[in-house]
């Protein structure tokens, strides 16, 4: 490896994923990853193995379909989690281990209750047991930036002699400043003296994160773990397109390091993350945010008309950004170029999931009349999200007179077979929820409700994002829907979030059963 290339380390379905609301499927995963793949991403951390069957199927999956990547699994140094992810990984072309343990005094007393000795010999047995599945295995000393560097030192020693080939310095918590994190970094990068990568993984708890990875870069890191959007738990991670554009734009001063990163798929990797999860960068987020590259004020305007780079320092293009679409699509564009295009927006879909997105283009095109590339992206993500439909909305009629009982009639196909019922509540939404429950028999609790206008106007689409808990369970699942009409995109998410109960549920007992 060139000590001029910065690996970049996507974890956008692994960490990115544990953000509130921002869980995904396996169809979506799969797309994300084939994304980050044209995006020319390093090392996909596609999930935590152990966690669940579900994230365990999802990193199988994405292992037989990424063939440039490397493909990783994140893994506790417990023989368990390591034996489920080399599990995980095993068809990948090229894959990785990533197993971790904390080494921060706060952590090894009140979470782990072990001492420093203890923490170091689980480290080596599973960076050792980890190399027994792959060559490739990288170590974490998780919340690293409230470790004390005589230990750090010690245990990454420890586990470069045990085989680990990248050893990443976290700052779980979010808590160094830039000067201390390259200060750390520059101390571990010439006690380890090339034996290893060095690499960074900074948490935006006080809004450094991107600050702190390109400090730690400065300082000899040749690996930076980030995500796209910024996406993860609490605050967020480090944003990949920010660590990317920056180290692109200001090659000057970083002296030639650069990354293998496509940039022109950008943008599109942004869009696509932000419909599957739902959640939308802020208009003022830098690189992809919807103002990044506006401009609103005459004086800027008129510069800019003049030369790009008195108020631009990027080019729009750069990260996939261009003002002259050569194909605009409407109710008379045939199946090529709608073809053509949803390959452009960076959408891989089997013949059955293109069909069904054309005639759904074909339907809101008769109703809008302006199809906005957002409108595209929400239409495949909401293709994607649907997967295998135990419960499909046919019909949906409501009565929410403002001197009556708000109440709803649905109808909806269940195993070839059409269910109509109908039920009231407390409010319209309410109505509809409770007659989806009365036709399957399961009882949810709405506990979060979203609606967003997919792109600007009257006619614009809406999406709905619930989560809901059915039953018993005390996990919340996500739906998505989508519709011109508020009522029936929210029916659609409810029943989508059924779906996916359901699934997660038959997945289970499949799994206790030995049947997958």
């Amino acid at each position: 490896m060139s000590d001029k290339l910065i690996k970049i380390f996507d974890t956008t379905l692994r960490d990115g994923e544990q953000s509130p609301g921002a869980s995904m499927n396996m169809e979506e995963k799969i797309q994300i990853a084939l994304q980050l793949q044209k995006l020319n991403i390093d090392v996909i951390e596609a999930g935590f193995a152990a966690a669940s069957p579900g994230d365990f199927d999802a990193i199988s999956k994405i292992s037989q379909v990424i063939d440039k990547s490397t493909v990783c699994s994140l893994a506790r140094a417990i023989s368990r989690d390591i034996k489920a992810a080399g599990d995980a990984i095993s068809q990948a072309k090229q894959k990785r281990i990533h197993t971790f343990i904390a080494t921060s005094p706060i952590h090894m007393q009140y979470k782990l209750k072990m001492s420093p000795d203890e923490v170091i010999k689980r480290a080596v047995d599973a960076v050792t047991y980890a190399k027994t599945f792959t060559d490739d295995v990288e170590f974490s000393c998780e919340d690293a930036g409230r470790s004390e560097m005589p230990f750090l030192k010690e245990i990454l020693d420890a586990v470069i002699n045990a085989g680990a080939t990248t050893l990443n310095i976290p700052d779980t918590v979010g808590y160094r400043l830039p000067h201390e994190m390259g200060s750390m970094i520059k101390e571990l990068s010439d006690f380890v003296n090339n034996r290893a990568i060095i690499s960074v993984h900074c948490h935006n708890d006080l809004g450094l994160a991107v600050a702190n990875s390109l400090a730690s870069i400065e300082n000899g890191a040749r690996q930076v773990e980030c995500t796209i959007n910024g996406l993860g738990e609490r605050a967020g991670n480090a944003a990949l397109e920010e660590i990317v554009m920056t180290l692109k734009t200001r090659a000057d001063y970083f002296n030639g390091l650069d990354t293998n990163i496509h940039t022109k798929e950008i943008l599109a990797a942004s869009k696509m993350v932000a419909n599957i999860t739902g959640i939308v960068p802020q208009p003022n987020k830098a690189i992809v945010g919807k103002n990044a590259f506006a401009h609103e004020s005459g004086i800027h305007q008129d510069g800019v008309l003049k030369h790009q780079e008195t108020y631009e320092i990027m080019k729009p293009e750069d990260i996939g950004l261009s003002d002259a679409e050569t194909i605009v699509l409407g109710k008379l564009s045939g199946r090529h170029a709608f073809a053509d295009k949803i390959e452009h927006l960076g959408f891989k879909l089997t013949q059955e999931e293109l069909t069904h997105s054309f005639e759904r283009f074909k339907l809101l095109a008769d109703k809008k009349k302006e199809i906005f590339d957002d409108d595209l992206r929400a239409i495949i993500t909401d293709e994607i999200v649907k997967g295998d439909q135990t419960y499909e909305l046919v019909n949906l009629q409501i009565n929410d007179c403002m001197s009556g009982i708000p109440s709803s009639a649905l109808s909806v196909r269940f195993n070839d077979e059409i269910i109509t019922d109908a039920g009231i509540g407390n409010g319209t939404m309410d109505a509809i929820f409770k007659t989806v429950d009365r036709i399957s028999g399961i009882n949810g609790e709405l506990v979060d409700y979203k609606v967003t206008a997919v792109t600007e106007g009257k006619d614009a689409l809406a999406r709905v994002v619930v989560k809901v808990i059915f039953e018993d369970h005390t996990a919340a699942v996500i739906g998505h829907g989508l519709n011109i009409d508020t009522m029936v995109a929210s029916a659609r998410a409810y029943i989508s979030a059924l779906n996916s109960y359901l699934a997660t549920k038959d997945l289970h007992m499949a799994r206790s059963r030995g049947g997958i």
